[in-house]
């Protein structure tokens, strides 16, 4: 009898350079009819300047389910932790060409 189970496992590789991560305190989501582009920005206080740091491309379809898994996950989180409080900060006034930002 075959187990289905492994013919759908995925072998996801990390290096040591990834697993370090990057740190990044603004999203600036922008879209088009066939993707949506996320990209990390790590902003300093009092510094006129931001880089990017990391920017990822998503299909809609992709962008949804990370939405969702997000979601999912935040859930999770506050049922451990408690409420995660919105600080509202204000989001610099800018777009990258594109619709309106939401981070």
């Amino acid at each position: 009898m075959e187990n289905n189970n492994n013919k759908n496992q995925i072998n996801i590789e990390l290096t040591d350079e990834i697993a370090e991560g990057i740190y990044s305190n603004l999203a600036i989501i922008t879209h088009s009819p066939t993707e949506f582009v996320v990209d990390f920005i790590k902003l300093m206080p009092a510094s006129p300047k931001a880089k990017v740091k990391s920017r990822i491309i998503l299909t809609p379809q992709n962008a949804k389910r990370l939405y969702k898994a997000l979601a999912d996950n935040i859930s999770k989180y506050e049922s451990m932790h408690g409420t995660i409080k919105d600080v509202n900060e204000k989001t610099p006034p800018f777009t990258m060409g594109g619709p309106a930002a939401q981070a």
